[in-house]
């Protein structure tokens, strides 16, 4: 018998998922994005992706296409602790890295604490690698690694 495939649906944030994405932020023991923040990303249409799993707002990626740079950025990823182990941060990565060469970047990078082995396999294995060693980048002192994944040429195949 094989397992149930995961119904997850990655759209768009909006305004009216401020709450659920605050309630994910919680997960995170330090630096947090505050309410105002959240909100402000939410008003600026396809900067935050969301994953919903039965109308619950299970997952979110913050990420932001600037003006005077060509490499998108990812700000913030979080899972629910209990839908962790469902492919559903790599979904919004991938969505996200989509978004990004649609825009017309020529890669993705993000920071990530280096104490976070696991978000550290996931990027690894999607093709990010070390771009610089940041010493007490985070609130608490922790320090960070900014990762990078150049975007090369899209082959798409049939399915």
């Amino acid at each position: 018998m094989s397992a149930r495939p995961v119904r997850a649906r990655i759209r768009d944030g909006r305004p009216a998922d401020a709450a659920a994405v605050l309630a994910l932020e919680a997960v995170f023991a330090t630096d947090r994005m505050s309410a105002r923040s959240i909100r402000r990303f939410l008003a600026r249409p396809g900067t935050v992706l969301v994953a919903e799993m039965e109308g619950e707002i299970v997952g979110a990626l913050v990420f932001l296409l600037r003006r005077n740079s060509r490499w998108a950025r990812i700000y913030s990823v979080v899972v629910h602790p209990a839908r962790r182990g469902l492919g559903l941060g790599r979904r919004l990565v991938l969505a996200a890295e989509a978004r990004a060469r649609r825009a017309g970047c020529v890669g993705m990078s993000l920071e990530v604490r280096t104490d976070n082995l696991p978000a550290q396999r996931l990027y690894r294995a999607l093709g990010y690698a070390d771009h610089a060693q940041l010493a007490r980048y985070y609130d608490d002192g922790a320090p960070g690694i900014r990762l990078r994944k150049p975007f090369g040429r899209i082959v798409e195949h049939n399915r």
